[in-house]
């Protein structure tokens, strides 16, 4: 079987080595999400600062290693990145299995999240060396739903493992394992250069004048790239707060605490859904592809915020999660507009180097914005807090709809 890539046809036992990259990089600081509460208990010595540590540091770790992968990837061959860090993924991975002290814990998943932060960028990096076009931005946005299915089913399977051993978990980080297998036969294959007439034409594609201009950065539309990172860091914020803030909110209003995971599993539910139809979407709303999903995230924080009943609260987490999953893979396959062939995955890098540092960030810029406005501690508050920020990028993305950074790419071939 031959799969269309814009540039020619692979194999589909090519296309499902490129999916099995995406399947890996949300599980850093996945395994050990779900069973906080039990590890606090276990290491009764430990603090709450190391217990965090066990989340926060992976994601620490990720984003200077990512961009390291991005730049290695202009001069180094790409694979030999991906497979270097998917082993040290899987190997520390597989340590965790066998650790039995607090800090060693912690170093374990620090060294995780540098064999993760290498193999994150390659997970798109690769769907643009080998697609290009309309096929490309399908498969960035099956790469987005691969990898935010894969995050509920793990999360949901480590919940499970977890009543029976606080090790078990862990057995998620084996999946790196499965993806450098199915990766080993990319070695055979070397992705077609584009024809001339194959290139996407018009604005949507960054002038050779433009790409010139930054001596420091070669390569790359800087200007567009730093408007796609705005955009990407504000949104994933504003959304974070589902992830964060409602367990907080369904304990305040007295809801059944664990309805709240299966609301958080819904919300990545449907950030997965827009990824698998994103090219009938982008031809559907055109130049409104980016500002009609920001009023569909603040509907959703807005519903969360003013009706306090479990079902009102699962459908606000629904359209919230929707309207961030066109956003997704439309600012990654921009993304890969705004360089050459040589720099997309350090492009790339860049864009999702500022999703972990959303992740890093959003509690304490919760946390400083609800002070400011004397709402320290309140459950509801950073919701519709949130809903404005976005309605605000929301009339922001209207004005300038005309625009590279919130208009519809151009994937005419």
């Amino acid at each position: 079987m031959k799969i269309q890539t814009g540039k020619g046809t692979i194999a589909l036992t090519t296309l499902l080595a490129i999916w099995s990259v995406s399947m890996v990089v949300s599980l850093p600081g996945l395994a050990v999400s779900p069973i906080l509460g039990r590890l606090h208990r276990i290491f009764g010595h430990a603090t709450d600062l190391e217990i965090q540590m066990l989340t926060s540091l992976p994601s620490l770790l990720i984003i200077p290693f990512v961009l390291l992968a991005g730049k290695l990837s202009v001069s180094r061959n790409k694979l030999l990145i991906l497979y270097t860090g998917l082993i040290i993924f899987f190997v520390s991975g597989l340590s965790c299995l066998f650790v039995g002290g607090m800090t060693s814990l912690i170093v374990v998943n620090g060294i995780l999240g540098i064999g993760a932060g290498m193999v994150v960028p390659l997970s798109t990096g690769l769907v643009a060396d080998y697609f290009s076009g309309r096929p490309r931005v399908r498969q960035l946005g099956i790469s987005s739903a691969i990898s935010n299915v894969t995050l509920v089913l793990a999360t949901s399977l480590t919940g499970w493992l977890a009543t029976v051993d606080w090790h078990y978990p862990f057995l998620v980080y084996l999946l790196p394992g499965v993806a450098l297998l199915m990766t080993l036969s990319l070695r055979k294959y070397k992705p077609d250069r584009p024809a001339a007439a194959t290139i996407p034409a018009g604005p949507a594609s960054p002038t050779d004048a433009a790409i010139g201009a930054v001596k420091w950065l070669p390569g790359i539309d800087v200007p567009r790239l730093g408007g796609l990172m705005l955009l990407y860091f504000l949104t994933t914020y504003v959304v974070l707060v589902v992830t964060f803030n409602l367990p907080f909110l369904m304990q305040h209003y007295t809801l059944s605490s664990s309805a709240s995971g299966v609301m958080i599993s819904l919300f990545f539910l449907a950030i997965m859904l827009p990824g698998l139809f994103i090219t009938w979407i982008i031809r559907k709303l055109k130049n409104a592809t980016v500002f009609l999903p920001l009023l569909l995230i603040c509907a959703g924080l807005l519903l969360i915020y003013l009706f306090k009943y479990e079902w009102t609260i699962g459908l606000g987490c629904f359209v919230a999660g929707i309207g961030y999953g066109v956003i997704q893979p439309l600012v990654y396959d921009k993304s890969v507009r705004t360089a050459d062939s040589k720099n997309t995955t350090l492009a790339l890098a860049l864009v999702m180097s500022v999703n972990y540092l959303a992740i890093l960030l959003c509690p304490f810029i919760v946390d400083l914005l609800t002070g400011l406005f004397g709402k320290s501690g309140s459950a509801d508050f950073p919701f519709v807090l949130n809903a404005a920020i976005v309605l605000l990028m929301a009339v922001v993305g209207y004005r300038y709809r005309e625009s590279y950074v919130f208009g519809a790419p151009d994937f005419s071939e």
